[in-house]
């Protein structure tokens, strides 16, 4: 059985972090190619969530939370090999564990907008997103 646990983002290797990436498709829609740029995501977020399973990372969850109120799910990548045995449920629940009065709040991925009703969420359609000046 995986653990999940709450770990220092700058302490992870961001070479298995980057592999869990692409293992899960989230590589795909994160800048894991610009190795500075993505270990700052890694490193600035105030809660990360690591399930491991026999030493191997199989899925994170990171997050940005004032631990009141809102907690932003920026990421939850979940190995394939691993997907739909609970794993992200895990995540999500230590998450919301890790700050019992706040609410979460994501953007799902295209593939996954049906998976989070299956976990409790609802949908929210007044979302905004302003993309970076880059």
């Amino acid at each position: 059985m995986w653990k999940c646990e709450i770990v220092n983002g700058a302490e992870l290797d961001i070479e298995e972090v980057v592999a869990l990436y692409h293992a899960s498709t989230l590589g795909q829609r994160r800048p894991v190619e610009q190795r500075e740029r993505f270990a700052a995501m890694v490193r600035g977020a105030n809660l990360v969530i690591a399930a491991r399973l026999d030493g191997r990372l199989i899925g994170i969850a990171r997050s940005l939370t004032d631990g009141a109120y809102v907690t932003y799910l920026s990421d939850i990548a979940v190995d394939a090999e691993f997907q739909r045995q609970g794993v992200g449920r895990s995540l999500i629940r230590a998450v919301q564990e890790a700050a019992p009065q706040a609410k979460i709040v994501l953007l799902s991925a295209p593939a996954a907008v049906d998976y989070y009703p299956h976990v409790g969420f609802t949908r929210h359609n007044s979302a905004w997103v302003l993309n970076a000046l880059e």
